[in-house]
């Protein structure tokens, strides 16, 4: 079809150019500014092209940053009078989202998803929850968890509670055919590899391999859909010098990165990947990464980054832990601290907007899709440090979804109507508490169009 006449519009205090003819060049959208700063969905335009900024950016000109994984999204050749350079909104993005580079994969997870971690290999206080008493209500079950022999060994271990401290326990059989009855529900069993006592170094590539290995043999075992990371403490760190998260080189890092594509090649299309990193591994890289340019700094810092950054194309879901963290800075510079929706919004809307990693703005972790992220809460007060009531963490879904009610913090990644849900530690905790955090957030989660 072609078009009769030059139509522009506006969607959310950006401008679209159409061509007047199906042939003729779109008009070129205001001149880039290497000192402006642009956001997601804000057009600019150099060297007779327009371009779309897909996330937060600063000084990256479009010409040089418009490859798959850079910031800038090529619109092709613009012609016609150039508009006067006039610097974008910075307080205030779109509400639309531009196309993900890449789909997602057909995992059958629903649009919003509840995900949990169901204690089945140990207790603490909580009480045992048979697989098969698990509610209808959780569409994601992580079992936690699976842990090494040794930190460095690879060799993932996976056992079912002994029932000397987890009376009630069911036998393996059961077990296994708990798990089997569940997913043909629909629903997705995952062994949650780490957690807090299960320290995992990847150092050589003979633990890279053991642990691929033994994580397979874990999954045929029980008949699960996929694995969780949920490497806490000291399993990740950077060595000194390893400053681009693009490109990585510390062993723990690359040998992690390689065994996971190794269980999704090894497994397919619908295997699951989902990770639980702590704030201090993923949002802490807007301030700091690793140990420094100059050392002194903790080497843990951001290390997740370039974990998540190599495998963005294989993961479902990150839902970081938005819990037992200190302070950490936003996108508006400012501290954001644990113990209402704040937290959770400034948190989310790094991963769905992008940062500059260490402050800087030539080395952007991108954007995730939409539906490749969630967030973490305790779902009681014994579970962990950060438990708000219901109503702080429908406020934060709210929020992040539709852009209503998000108190004094501007979305800087726009509304995210494909947010994917929450994950909550545990499943077992909140059995203890009257399944508060299922039955309120999981049927607010549900709700939402």
């Amino acid at each position: 079809m072609i078009l009769s006449m030059a139509v522009v519009l506006a969607a959310g205090g950006g401008t679209v150019y159409l061509a007047s003819t199906a042939s003729a060049a779109a008009a070129c959208a205001p001149a880039w500014s290497a000192t402006a700063t642009y956001v997601k969905d804000n057009v600019a335009s150099q060297s007779g092209h327009n371009y779309t900024a897909k996330w937060w950016t600063q000084n990256e000109s479009p010409s040089t940053h418009s490859g798959q994984w850079d910031v800038w999204i090529d619109n092709g050749v613009c012609g016609g009078t150039t508009p006067p350079t006039t610097p974008p909104p910075t307080t205030t993005p779109p509400p639309t989202t531009p196309p993900p580079t890449s789909p997602p994969p057909a995992t059958g997870i629903p649009k919003r998803a509840l995900i949990g971690y169901l204690h089945s290999s140990f207790a603490n206080g909580s009480g045992y929850v048979r697989m098969a008493d698990v509610p209808a209500n959780w569409d994601i079950i992580n079992l936690a968890f699976g842990e090494p022999t040794t930190a460095t060994s690879g060799d993932i271990r996976f056992t079912l509670c002994p029932a000397a401290e987890c009376p009630g326990v069911e036998s393996e059989a059961d077990f296994i055919a708990a798990i089997r009855a569940k997913r043909t529900a629909g629903k997705k069993v995952l062994l949650s590899i780490g957690g807090q006592n299960g320290q995992v170094q990847l150092t050589t590539t003979a633990a890279r391999d053991k642990f691929v290995s033994s994580v397979s043999a874990i999954i045929d075992r029980f008949g699960l859909d996929g694995v969780d990371v949920d490497f806490e403490g000291h399993s990740l760190s950077l060595n000194t010098g390893d400053t681009d998260f693009k490109n990585p080189t510390t062993p723990v890092i690359v040998n992690l990165i390689s065994a996971l594509r190794g269980l999704k090649a090894r497994y397919g299309a619908n295997f699951v990947l989902t990770m639980a990193p702590e704030t201090f591994f993923v949002q802490l890289g807007y301030q700091y990464y690793g140990s420094g340019p100059w050392g002194g700094q903790d080497p843990r810092a951001g290390s997740y980054l370039p974990v998540i950054h190599a495998l963005r194309n294989d993961l479902t879901i990150l839902h970081v832990q938005d819990y037992n963290s200190g302070s950490i800075m936003g996108l508006d510079n400012q501290y954001h601290s644990m113990g209402g929706a704040d937290f959770h919004i400034a948190m989310t809307d790094m991963l769905l907007a992008g940062f500059p990693v260490a402050g800087n703005t030539a080395n952007v972790f991108p954007a995730l899709r939409e539906d490749q992220v969630a967030f973490g809460a305790p779902s009681s007060v014994s579970a962990g440090n950060g438990y708000v009531a219901p109503a702080a963490i429908q406020q934060a879904v709210g929020c992040l979804v539709r852009g209503t009610n998000c108190g004094s913090y501007t979305l800087r990644g726009g509304t995210n109507p494909n947010f994917r849900g929450l994950m909550t530690w545990s499943i077992n905790w909140d059995k203890f508490y009257g399944w508060e955090f299922q039955n309120q957030n999981g049927a607010y989660l549900k709700s939402l169009s």
